[in-house]
């Protein structure tokens, strides 16, 4: 099957290389000439593990190919995806789908025959109606159907969960649509990975929906770890009793100083506006996104206050810059909330990244940066861990303890066992953990 894939994002360029894989023919399109040029030239210009070799083998295979011409790409084109970028709007947090719906005149202007146009990228509510009209306006006598189908990639793990995914969700009325998109995804329906359909208004609120409720389960277990470090209780072991239970599950049951992304913040804000906009608030999603916020703010409070009042002129090593491990995504990480407010302190900051330094040195240019983990380390009067890379847990400790100034450790990511830090001769905090443990 021949597919169009509009925009080489992350979403798009993930999504058109597995297609890839799953043996079709699929041309992805950008207007950012200098983001095609470099992807023909073999360049991924994310960091995504294992997608390079995907992009590779199918390019190779002649299975993938990239281009600026729109027209080019649609020719022949079955099913065309629309995988552009949906920020929040400047102002008042509203998706901003500006992208999608110029897509959608594109696509209205190069429509030859029959294919189906599938919003990928995460859009409220009534986007593909409205995407359908335009197409509609602008082409009465065009042959197409609109549909929903929208993805679940985590970042640092898009390639399993696109090839291994939990479920499909597409929606559409349109049984024609249905039986084509049972075709792209027929190597997975092979596999017996559940298909759900449903209408275009459900699919796409599953998608918000499922963000959110990860949203509040990540800003519940950060609260309850609060209050273990007030009564004396162990988070990872009241998370583990939790987590068991069948109705609950482990997942996203680990403290740390907050959520981040491109997903979860976005994602909940355009939520928010829609609930509200719709009379029908969503009171804990609303409450979520404050406490997340305030969350950041307060981590960096708590590193203020373990610094002491002669904090001024201090270093501190931070070891972690992204919102997550195995990505160089910056967009709302905690570091961004919490560095600054250290350096306003007139803390000296020296930051370690095995990814992220790149994107962190254009948004913070006040930090100072290091390609070594050891060597952000030296002099530290305090080490900050914002980001769980399995870098970090295998550090040896007792070098550590050697090169920094002083042995004061705060590990927002409990990425470190409490006694064996303190065997070692440091003075540890972590999230939710009783200081005896």
């Amino acid at each position: 099957m021949r597919i169009a894939m509009i925009g080489v994002g992350y979403v798009g360029l993930v999504s058109g290389a597995c297609f890839s894989e799953f043996g079709h023919d699929v041309v992805c399109v950008d207007a950012d000439e200098g983001r095609i040029a470099i992807l023909e030239q073999g360049v991924i210009p994310i960091f995504e593990p294992g997608l390079d070799e995907v992009v590779a083998r199918n390019r190779d295979a002649g299975r993938l190919r990239f281009t600026t011409d729109l027209a080019s790409a649609m020719e022949g084109a079955e099913a065309i995806f629309i995988a552009v970028g949906t920020p929040s709007r400047r102002g008042d947090g509203h998706a901003d789908l500006s992208y999608v719906y110029q897509a959608a005149r594109d696509i209205a202007a190069n429509l030859a025959g029959y294919a189906v146009v599938v919003t990928k990228s995460t859009v409220p509510v009534g986007t593909g109606r409205e995407v359908e009209r335009i197409i509609r306006a602008a082409r009465p006598d065009a042959e197409f159907d609109v549909a929903s189908n929208p993805e679940f990639l985590r970042e640092g793990s898009a390639i399993g969960d696109f090839m291994r995914p939990d479920r499909i969700v597409i929606g559409t009325g349109v049984e024609r649509a249905r039986e084509l998109l049972r075709r792209v995804y027929r190597p997975l329906y092979l596999r017996d990975t559940p298909i759900m359909f449903a209408d275009l208004e459900t699919a796409e609120l599953i998608k918000y929906a499922a963000n959110a409720f990860l949203a509040i389960k990540i800003s519940y277990i950060n609260q309850i770890a609060d209050l273990c470090e007030r009564v004396g209780a162990d988070v990872h072991d009241v998370a583990r009793g939790i987590g068991l239970d069948g109705r609950i599950g482990p997942k996203f049951l680990h403290p740390g100083p907050g959520y981040g992304g491109s997903c979860f913040p976005k994602d909940t804000n355009a939520l928010m506006h829609t609930a509200r906009e719709a009379g029908a608030p969503l009171t804990l999603v609303e409450a979520t996104i404050a406490y997340n916020d305030a969350r950041k703010v307060a981590m960096a409070e708590r590193i203020l206050d373990l610094l002491g009042a002669d904090r001024r002129g201090m270093r501190v090593a931070v070891l972690g810059l992204t919102f997550k491990p195995n990505t160089d995504d910056m967009r709302e990480a905690p570091s961004l909330t919490i560095l600054p407010r250290l350096r306003q302190a007139g803390i000296e900051v020296v930051a370690h990244d095995p990814a992220g330094i790149a994107e962190a040195r254009k948004l913070m240019p006040e930090i100072e940066y290091r390609s070594d983990a050891y060597d952000a380390l030296a002099g530290a009067n305090a080490l900050v861990l914002l980001t769980e890379w399995n870098a970090y847990r295998g550090m040896d400790i007792a070098r550590m303890r050697e090169v920094m100034r002083q042995p004061l450790v705060i590990d927002l990511r409990n990425v470190y066992r409490s006694r064996e830090m303190r065997r070692a001769g440091f003075t540890y905090h972590s999230l939710g953990r009783p200081k005896r443990g």
